[in-house]
């Protein structure tokens, strides 16, 4: 009855909302099954441990935000991927928290299913290699100071500059977008910036 009822979308829903309202570690197997009224069975016939679940959870997070900013980078709009992640937050308000509030050790302690690290080694080497790329055309080259400007600039000043609204569960303001044009302008420059 369990199989026909629910299915796999619905038990990742319901592991979503619980995390967003508090936290992963408010996800377990009871929780979500009260959530669904769903019986403890038919999780288990979805998923081999609530790490297996929350993994996924995490991984397909960090995948629907990264679409996006590898998508500016490749269209060579550094300015864009670096505004990204407030136009990302303002369209994904929970899963926003999820993933810039939390790290994904606080998803999955410690060893991870083989096709989610596998999954999660892919989404590495794709972002990284979104911050080489950027490196090369803003910088000149993608050298070790290099990447840390792109890491910089493209990653850690947008999400600190969202941080704060999360925490508050609130829309970045406009302002947001501003702030990270002025730092992505005074690092890389109105042009491409050389090294």
């Amino acid at each position: 009855m369990g199989r026909s009822l629910f299915s796999h979308a619905d038990f990742l829903a319901a592991a979503r909302a619980l995390a967003a309202e508090n936290g992963p570690a408010a996800v377990t197997v009871d929780a979500i099954a009260a959530r669904l009224k769903a019986p403890k069975g038919s999780f288990y016939h979805r998923f081999a441990s609530r790490d297996a679940l929350l993994g996924e959870l995490w991984l397909a997070t960090v995948l629907a935000y990264q679409e996006g900013f590898v998508q500016t980078i490749e269209a060579g709009d550094g300015l864009a991927a670096a505004l990204h992640t407030p136009a990302w937050v303002r369209a994904n308000l929970d899963d926003a928290r999820l993933l810039l509030l939390y790290s994904r050790h606080d998803f999955v302690q410690g060893e991870w299913p083989a096709a989610l690290r596998r999954g999660v080694r892919e989404q590495t080497e794709r972002f990284e290699a979104c911050l080489e790329t950027f490196a090369r055309d803003a910088f000149g080259r993608a050298g070790t100071s290099q990447i840390r400007r792109a890491t910089f600039v493209l990653a850690e000043v947008p999400t600190a500059a969202v941080k704060q609204h999360l925490q508050r569960r609130e829309v970045p303001p406009p302002l947001v977008d501003e702030l990270i044009a002025t730092t992505y302008r005074a690092i890389v420059g109105p042009g491409k910036a050389r090294s």
